[in-house]
């Protein structure tokens, strides 16, 4: 059994007897490591050290910070092996769900190492004669994190990677079910050389000290990914408080597959974009829309696929479904799938429960009074329904408060471009699954699946603020 603790201060706090929780494997619910447990005075200490470290580090070099991030990368394609052991045994990933993240991370790594170098300038036209009106990037301070379980790999680099680039010390905040992945990835940092200060580590339930660190005046910016509940509890602080904020939350996102579609890629996009790492993904298609011509046929298919999906040893590469993640969540899925078929509902294929495991389950005729309608379900749940032309398929996708991301199949380049413009999602793919992620592109959703948009030209806007400079006389 592992025991991980805080980084505060460049020094590690461990976890104590009267002050740590238990983090349990969610494939049989035992103990898998023993983490320290945050208070206000280790968000307190944290926050202080990093702002005490913050003018020093935003002297740091554009080659240092450079150097810094692609040795981290380096460091995580030889430490693979390790971190997929933890990411399998924390929360539950298969084999090759862990390195697919692990792979995600380190292109986060290396793109991000590439923009410490763009933190620069420009000069502005004046009316000033004789006179430059110079424009500079400066880092913003101190920036605060706070990352979910499903992928603490990836969202802990995303939003780590691009503060320290840009000349900001982290603090960060894990998901109290993933906090060995993150004190592996803080080790890692630190053994690439990032000065100790410039990055903190407070382990900890969020519901207990996530607000201090949100509200903590020291801290100047916050990247949120979670829930869109909790996602805008956080806002509303940061507004009130007057703090920048980008914040990543969920979707209810809707795959469409039109008559002309390619069936069998649709179907495995489908299959793919429902059910992989076991539908706990936010990006997730969890809604088939489906032509009606087309409709019974992609039932058909999807059902006879995700039947074959394997459900075995999560360290097979072949294993595609795990354990959902906590006993919490295993009753709000059976909660949201008996409401859906006691209000007539029908379950095509799966919903039988494999001790932590649920089989990939797909329902067709969910209607608006269900809660399966209208909450993320983030589970292998997906539902299928038909619509008879574009502007039903349309007002289907877009009947929801989420907007994080869709696809569309059709062999229409018109019809898959108004798609595209239509819909009120703040991705779409065309012709590919939901589940879609590159470093350099503006990340993420509308109305209650964000705010804001991680990336790297998004987030050099984020993480630095401009200062106007001029030189020479003044204009009389």
């Amino acid at each position: 059994m592992q025991r991980v603790g805080h980084w505060i201060n460049g020094t590690l706090r461990p976890a104590t007897q009267s002050s740590s929780f238990e983090v349990r494997n969610p494939l049989d619910d035992s103990v898998y490591a023993i983490a320290a447990r945050g208070d206000l005075s280790d968000v307190a200490d944290a926050a202080g050290s990093a702002s005490e470290f913050a003018a020093e580090y935003a002297r740091s070099t554009p080659s240092d910070r450079e150097q810094w991030l692609i040795t981290a990368a380096g460091l995580l394609q030889q430490r693979a092996d390790a971190f997929s052991e933890v990411l399998i045994d924390e929360i539950g990933s298969s084999i090759s769900k862990a390195r697919m993240e692990i792979g995600i991370a380190v292109r986060n790594l290396t793109a991000t190492a590439a923009m410490a170098r763009q933190v620069g300038g420009k000069i502005y036209p004046t009316d000033g004669i004789g006179r430059w009106s110079l424009g500079f990037r400066k880092p913003i301070g101190v920036v605060a994190g706070i990352t979910p379980f499903n992928v603490p790999l990836i969202k802990g680099v995303k939003h780590s990677s691009m503060a320290l680039a840009t000349g900001n010390p982290f603090v960060w905040l894990p998901s109290d079910q993933a906090p060995v992945t993150a004190s592996m990835l803080t080790q890692l940092y630190c053994d690439a050389g990032v000065p100790p200060n410039a990055l903190q580590l407070v382990l900890g339930h969020g519901v207990e000290i996530g607000d201090a660190l949100v509200t903590d005046p020291r801290v100047a910016a916050v990247g949120f990914t979670g829930s869109h509940r909790v996602g805008r509890h956080v806002q509303r602080l940061c507004g009130e408080n007057g703090k920048r904020v980008t914040l990543e939350l969920g979707g209810i996102n809707p795959l469409v597959v039109w008559e002309d579609a390619n069936m069998e890629a649709a179907v495995k996009a489908a299959l793919l974009g429902g059910f992989l790492y076991q539908g706990q993904i936010c990006m997730a298609s969890s809604r088939v829309i489906v032509h009606r011509s087309r409709h019974d046929e992609f039932v058909k298919r999807l059902c006879g696929a995700a039947r074959g999906l394997p459900m075995g040893d999560l360290r097979d590469p072949t294993t595609v479904i795990g354990p959902i993640i906590s006993e919490k969540q295993r009753q709000r899925i059976r909660e949201l799938v008996a409401d859906a078929t006691q209000k007539g509902a029908r379950i095509f294929c799966g919903g039988r429960w494999h001790e932590n495991k649920l089989e990939p389950t797909v329902l067709c005729g969910v209607t608006d009074d269900m809660r399966l309608h209208a909450e993320e379900v983030f589970g292998p749940v997906v539902t299928v329904s038909a619509a008879d032309d574009f502007s039903d398929a349309l007002s289907q996708a877009n009947a929801t408060p989420f907007g994080l991301v869709a696809s569309v199949f059709t062999e229409n380049l018109d019809l898959a471009m108004r798609f595209a413009d239509q819909i009120d999602a703040g991705m779409v793919h065309i012709n590919a699954m939901t589940i879609q992620q590159e470093p350099q592109v503006p990340f993420g959703g509308n109305g209650e699946s964000g705010f804001g948009r991680e990336g790297l030209e998004t987030g050099l806007d984020d993480m630095t603020q401009w200062k106007w400079v001029t030189l020479g006389p003044s204009n009389p």
